[in-house]
Order: structure tokens, then C-alpha cells, then sequence
């Protein structure tokens, strides 16, 4: 997968934005990094969407930014030389498709069919918009479609906020999602900037999902005699520990020490990503990988609140 896109896939969200007045631009630009999300797709639909771009890489160079809505070479071009990392089109031009591949342009022309995903195929493309999403059956109509195109992934754009969020991201052919709630046309033509970086706050929020799964304790040799006693759902036998509830009895650590935190999220390779933008550091010797070859257990190199945490897979 193409860096831009691998990048694109860790932040899961990707506001698609509209700009009609060129002096909202920065000040767009900086609320989004503010609320975590230092990528967008700039439509080319109005007539300042150029120096829009411009303007965005100025305020903020460590943007991925992409130009949306292009729909021939021309415009490809104009996009580029603005700083566009990355082009989206509503739907597939083969015209427009190949030219990005002969320029090494990453592209995500919008698919909503059978026929359109062949043909992206053909083309030699991986990734794919899904466009409009809800419209066209939404995350239903992606799972089906998909089963035969087994190696191609997706990013739904179209009708899909925090509400349907995590549904969509949850399935593993779907790399992000494309958006506007968090970036209205109305926020943006009323300046509410504060409003733009909370609300994208949130969305990332909601999407890591991150909190708190359970403490793990050292419960000595006596542990398993307590824990065998406590009736719970939860219950699951390991070799050295058992788990109930919200608690681990680590049988393998000295009676009365607290032996770690654990986290746990949506995807621990977004966690990672956006942790480390925080300052945060992780024992890549640690981590473990599912069947699907997804981090389902790691490890922060730092203590938080005076002991060892890690992070795992939620379910």
C-alpha cells in the first residue's frame, strides 16, 4: 500500500471539505490539526479550492492534503502543483485513473459497483472510495461487493458520522472514512472554529475508543485459591494468571503488587499512531498479532501512574 494511503488508513478519518472563501482556509486547517486530524480532502467543486489547498499546506505543512471531486488530468495537475498528496474522484475515469498511476499519484477514484470495482482492478488499483456510502447501501452493500474482490479495500465517503463511525471501520476491507459533519459547510461559513476542533476531538475519540479494560495484580500462590472463589462471567484460565471481572490475578508476582494497566481499543495500530503523536513510546517486542496479523497485545515503554501498562484488542 502506497505510504500516503498506509498514513490515510491510520488516521481513519478523513474530513472532506468544501471551502468557498479563501480567508477561512488556515484557520480551517489549524482546527483540524488541533483536533487531531492533520488530513483532509479539498474539494475541487468551488472556484478557490487551489489557493485553498495553498494556504492549508502554508498554515500547516505536516497536513496530508488531497484534492476531491477532480475529475480529469487538468485538474489533476492543478491539484498537484498546489500541494495535493493524494487525488479523489467521485467516480472511474480510466482516463483520469491511469494518468495518476503514470505519475506515481496516488488516486481513489469513487466505486459503487461491481463493474466500477473490475475495472479498478484492471487498472492495477487496491484501494478504492466507495461513493455515495449510505446511499448505496452502505456498510451491507461494501461487505457483499467485497467477498468477490477479495483484495480490494475501501474508503466509504457519503452519509456516515460518529453514529456509524466504528461500524464501518470495525470491517477490515475498509481503510477510513471520508466525512463532512465535523466540518460543515455552515461551522466553516459561521468561523466556529473551537466548535470544528472539538467535534474532531470527538470523531477521533470515538473511533480509538480507548479505555480502561482491567488491572492485573500480583496475587502470589494463593491467587488461584481466590480467584477459583469468585463467581464471574468473565472468568478465563491462562497458565500463570486468570482473569475475572476487571481484575487479573498474576500467580507468577509476589502477593500485593500492582503489575499493570490495561487499555484497550478499537485498533491498536491507530492507537499507536495517534499515541505517539502525544509523546508516547511502545516495546514493539511485546506486541502480539492475531490470525489477520492485526496488534492484539503491546506494551508502552513508559509507566503510567507508576507501573506497566499495555494496550489490547477490545472483544
Amino acid at each position: 500500500m502506497n505510504k500516503i494511503i498506509n498514513d490515510i488508513s491510520l488516521y481513519g478519518i478523513v474530513p472532506v471539505i468544501k471551502i468557498e472563501c479563501l480567508e477561512d482556509a488556515p484557520y480551517l486547517a489549524k482546527a483540524l490539526c488541533e483536533g487531531g486530524l492533520p488530513v483532509a480532502e479539498v474539494t475541487f467543486r468551488t472556484a478557490c479550492a487551489k489557493e485553498a489547498i495553498i494556504a492549508m499546506k502554508k498554515a500547516c505543512p505536516q497536513m496530508i492534503i488531497g484534492a476531491g471531486t477532480v475529475l480529469n488530468p487538468a485538474q489533476v495537475n492543478s491539484a498537484i502543483e498546489a500541494g495535493s498528496e493524494f487525488i479523489v474522484s467521485p467516480g472511474l475515469n480510466p482516463k483520469t485513473v491511469q494518468y495518476c498511476l503514470d505519475k506515481d499519484i496516488p488516486i481513489l477514484p469513487g466505486c459503487a459497483n461491481p463493474s466500477d470495482m473490475e475495472q479498478a482492478i484492471e487498472l492495477g488499483l487496491d484501494v478504492v472510495k466507495f461513493f455515495p456510502a449510505q446511499a448505496n447501501g452502505g456498510l451491507p452493500a461494501i461487505k457483499a461487493m467485497s467477498a468477490p474482490y477479495c483484495n480490494l479495500k475501501f474508503m466509504p465517503t457519503g452519509g456516515i458520522n460518529t453514529s456509524n463511525l466504528t461500524e464501518y471501520l470495525a470491517f477490515d476491507k475498509i481503510i477510513a472514512c471520508g466525512g463532512t459533519w465535523m466540518v460543515s459547510d455552515e461551522l466553516i461559513k459561521e468561523h466556529k472554529w473551537d466548535e470544528i476542533t472539538a467535534i474532531t476531538k470527538q470523531a477521533v475519540k470515538t473511533m480509538l475508543d480507548i479505555k480502561f479494560h482491567h488491572v492485573g495484580i500480583g496475587a502470589g500462590d494463593r491467587g488461584a485459591q481466590l480467584a477459583a472463589l469468585i463467581n464471574s462471567p468473565h472468568q478465563k484460565n491462562l497458565s500463570i494468571s486468570r482473569m475475572v471481572d476487571e481484575i487479573e490475578f498474576m500467580f507468577d508476582t509476589p502477593s500485593g503488587s500492582l503489575h499493570h494497566l490495561c487499555l484497550s481499543t478499537k485498533s491498536i495500530e491507530r492507537a499507536i499512531f495517534f499515541l505517539e503523536k502525544q509523546g508516547y513510546t511502545f516495546d514493539m517486542q511485546t506486541a502480539r498479532y492475531n490470525h489477520k496479523n492485526k496488534i492484539e497485545f503491546i506494551y508502552f515503554n513508559e509507566l503510567i501512574s507508576g507501573c506497566k501498562c499495555h494496550l489490547c484488542l477490545e472483544g
